[in-house]
């Protein structure tokens, strides 16, 4: 729940602004709902515009970095507030594809942070709540991907967005990194896996940080998300992680 007190410009009123979301979890491609409750105060007050912005943190909340706003959404026009009134209007946001997983298998993905924060435009003043923390889940076919590679034995260390380079959708790419199992260690420092999901289809990028003498290498998979639903993941990632230079054959 997010709450917000207004004043108007001789700073006489206590109205107040509370959103309230039904889905507190949600995914790339779906929707958040709820209602924001206007409550009038001693006096009115003149809403020139009420919205919603999505907002990020490559970080835990309440660290160094501040939340960054990738996403807004207008969830209400003009709203002319009576003293003592009461308005409840409902919305329903739609996420973008290429929004961060933040929880996997109901466990939160560390070095993430995702929140929808709340915007009231009074004249030319807008005011900004702090943020309301938000889980998102991975779509299924991203969901296959990452089971795989715990069914490989590789778990989850943590994750981090890194700049998209493309001039359309958001301006970054999350990229979920992994700890190699006992049987590639030494090997394999680190596997990164990027998804660049869309409702046409998924982008899947494996990246290994490898041994000594052997730059990283990457493999890209493009794919619908039912051809990704039916891919054999553990055999990809195992063949990939088989096939890298300067890895010998089992």
């Amino acid at each position: 729940m997010i709450f917000m007190r207004l004043t108007d410009a001789d700073g006489a009123s206590a109205s107040s602004v509370t959103t309230t979301l039904a889905t507190p979890r949600t995914q790339p491609g779906g929707v958040l709902s709820g209602e924001v409750r206007l409550t009038g105060g001693d006096a009115g007050v003149a809403i020139d515009r009420i919205g919603l912005g999505l907002v990020t943190s490559p970080h835990e909340a309440g660290g160094r970095h501040p939340f960054e706003e990738f996403s807004r959404a207008q969830v209400s026009g003009p709203v002319a507030l009576r003293p003592g009134a009461e308005e409840v209007i409902a919305f329903q946001v739609a996420v973008p594809w290429g929004t961060p997983v933040s929880e996997i298998g109901g466990r939160h993905l560390a070095g993430m942070a995702l929140g929808v924060r709340t915007e009231v435009e009074i004249g030319a003043v807008v005011r900004r709540s702090d943020p309301d923390l938000v889980a998102v889940r991975p779509v299924p076919s991203q969901l296959r991907v990452l089971q795989a590679f715990a069914r490989l034995g590789f778990p989850v260390d943590s994750a981090v967005l890194r700049p998209s380079g493309e001039p359309d959708g958001l301006s970054f790419l999350q990229k979920i990194k992994f700890y190699p199992p006992d049987l590639h260690a030494g090997v394999v420092h680190e596997v990164d896996v990027t998804f660049a999901p869309s409702s046409s289809g998924l982008v899947v990028v494996l990246e290994a940080d490898q041994q000594a003498g052997h730059g990283p290498r990457a493999e890209r998979f493009v794919m619908s998300h039912e051809e990704a639903l039916r891919t054999d993941w553990p055999s990809e990632i195992d063949r990939w992680l088989v096939s890298r230079p300067g890895r010998g054959a089992r």
